[in-house]
């Protein structure tokens, strides 16, 4: 069982920055995969950014160079940080927090982010 709280989003001015967190408790053994998606109006669920037990991390097209992703480990919590600059309108969105747990993909509730012109 893992638990998931994710917090960050809201509303942004175009070009300004944002930082989403998603923090992991419970069965953190089986975690091997965290990172973000997000659902666009009118497009399919799309990666954002994921980052691996050994820090492999993972850009989507739209964001790659100017995210990053990054990760903090305790005994009890795993938790993913997202930073993201430069924000367009584009990426207005729900943003998913996502994890891989013993083969299988696992969603958090979702944040919105809105990008104000």
């Amino acid at each position: 069982q893992v638990d998931i709280v994710e917090s960050g989003g809201g509303v942004v001015q175009f070009g300004g920055s944002l930082r989403l967190s998603c923090s992991a408790s419970g069965s953190l053994y089986s975690i091997w995969n965290m990172g973000y998606y997000r659902d666009v109006p009118g497009k399919q669920r799309e990666l954002v950014a994921t980052i691996s037990s050994a820090n492999f991390t993972s850009y989507g097209n739209a964001v790659k160079g100017r995210s990053a992703i990054s990760g903090h480990n305790t005994k009890t919590t795993i938790t993913v940080y997202l930073q993201m600059n430069s924000l367009v309108v584009e990426d207005t969105a729900i943003y998913y927090c996502y994890y891989v747990a013993r083969g299988t993909g696992h969603w958090g509730p979702g944040t919105q982010v809105t990008v104000s012109s």
